[in-house]
């Protein structure tokens, strides 16, 4: 097992669609409310937005993995073209996004739950949905790109049956009554302000995009990543848009909604019926928990390699089951944070993730001008510039626009924990007489805890 390596197996589409299940695309319902009430129903607009920035930081993750197609991170790319220091502090603030994910997915099934089952105690949902996958984890979980296919292709057959029964809908005349309107996208109450605030929203969607980065060592061609990279942000870009666009046709403001912190249940049961909200709602359950598994494991891992090498104690985070080989106190752990989606809000939760996660792709591009055009000297030509220099500059000047519309919980939360990776960073380096450790993820770590 010490000597194995990942198998170079998946081709560009089984690539692009484990980088949409990661993404979940259901998710766009599940934030439809918050993000209207935010954006005051323009929720298509704020997609377009979201949708802008990530292809700018799309293009600098396309650029950096054929630089370093081992380890596709921002860290990795932050401590190899800036300074490991920073890397580490890039590291930290994303593996917020990695610690809350399991949590977002739980807090998920608990509405869901509870859409269903109103009568029963909501953290009764959330205690045995995280009981289940911690106890999967533990145990071993065999995940292959053809399940993860089955569940995206499940995804978006529910998500084309929304569109067409939203068709019906509009015959009938619900909502704006067809669907060739333009006031998802621009009416006499938007605000630039709050189209940016639902962008920083839905960025939360795009989480995972970057992820496809993860199986650079387990492409049949390393040279498809550039290319796997932009379909799985075109494609889930448009999935988003589309949905999102026949749904503020339906629903042109948050009205109709009982329970706008989660609105993909009450959206199921106005368009389709009783039956098509649980179809819908079963649709986005599978989703959901194939995603909390794999952010589970994930997470896991990540602190297991970081105990492993001495980032955080090795006792106790380095620790793996004789039995199982899986790293078993850091699932539990995972366990344990998954266990506060009993009281918070979906929306509170994602904008503490995409704290971290802007952070990152900020870094990703400024890696890029670090490394193209401060150590490679790539600013000769106009075309090395606008490549180099002009698209990675708008790509982290957008994601920081987006960074600045945080709630202020979001910002005090992420500075916060900024603040303690620094001060830890600071314990581990001495004061920074030494170098910071590394905590890569390498093959052969990555196959020992399959």
């Amino acid at each position: 097992m010490e000597n194995a390596t990942l198998k170079r197996s998946l081709g560009l589409w089984a690539i692009v669609g484990l980088g949409l299940g990661y993404m979940t695309p259901t998710i766009v319902f599940d934030t439809f409310g918050i993000v209207s009430k935010e954006t005051n129903g323009v929720v298509p607009l704020a997609y377009i937005t979201a949708l802008i920035v990530m292809l700018f930081t799309a293009i600098s993750y396309g650029k950096m993995v054929k630089v370093f197609p081992n380890a596709g991170s921002a860290y990795t790319y932050t401590r190899e073209t800036m300074n490991p220091h920073l890397g580490f502090l890039v590291g930290w603030a994303a593996l917020l996004d990695y610690l809350l994910l399991p949590m977002v997915n739980a807090l998920i099934i608990r509405i869901y739950m509870v859409s269903v089952f109103p009568n029963v105690p909501a953290w009764i949902w959330v205690v045995t949905y995280v009981a289940a996958v911690t106890g999967i984890n533990v145990w071993s979980m065999g995940k292959t790109s053809n399940m993860n296919t089955i569940l995206v292709v499940f995804e978006l057959v529910l998500i084309g049956a929304f569109l067409v029964l939203a068709v019906v809908q509009f015959s009938h005349g619900m909502g704006k009554g067809t669907v060739f309107t333009f006031d998802p996208l621009y009416h006499s109450n938007v605000r630039l302000s709050a189209v940016l605030t639902g962008a920083t929203v839905v960025c939360f969607s795009f989480i995972g995009f970057d992820a496809v980065t993860m199986y650079a060592e387990e492409a049949k061609d390393p040279k498809i990543m550039p290319r796997a990279i932009m379909l799985t942000v075109f494609i889930g870009g448009a999935v988003f848009f589309i949905a999102s666009y026949f749904a503020q046709a339906l629903f042109p403001d948050v009205s109709h909604f009982k329970n706008t912190d989660d609105t993909l249940p009450e959206i199921g049961l106005y368009v389709g019926g009783t039956l098509f909200k649980l179809l819908f709602i079963s649709g986005a359950f599978a989703a959901t928990v194939a995603s909390g598994l794999a952010s589970h494991a994930s997470v896991s891992r990540l602190l297991y390699v970081m105990g492993r090498n001495g980032v955080l104690p090795k006792r106790w985070f380095g620790y793996v089951h004789p039995k199982f080989r899986t790293p078993a106190w850091n699932v539990i752990l995972v366990g344990l944070v998954s266990l506060l989606a009993i009281t918070p809000s979906l929306e509170l939760i994602s904008s503490f993730i995409n704290f971290g996660a802007l952070i990152a792709f900020t870094f990703v591009n400024l890696s890029v001008i670090a490394f193209f055009v401060f150590r490679k000297k790539r600013y000769k030509t106009a075309k090395d510039v606008f490549s180099y220099l002009v698209m990675p500059l708008a790509g982290a000047g957008l994601t920081g626009v987006l960074w600045s519309n945080l709630q202020k919980d979001a910002l005090i939360f992420g500075i916060i924990w900024s603040g303690i990776g620094f001060i830890y960073m600071a314990i581990q380096t001495k004061f920074f007489r030494k170098q910071v450790i590394d905590f890569q993820l390498d093959e052969a770590e990555k196959t020992s805890i399959l």
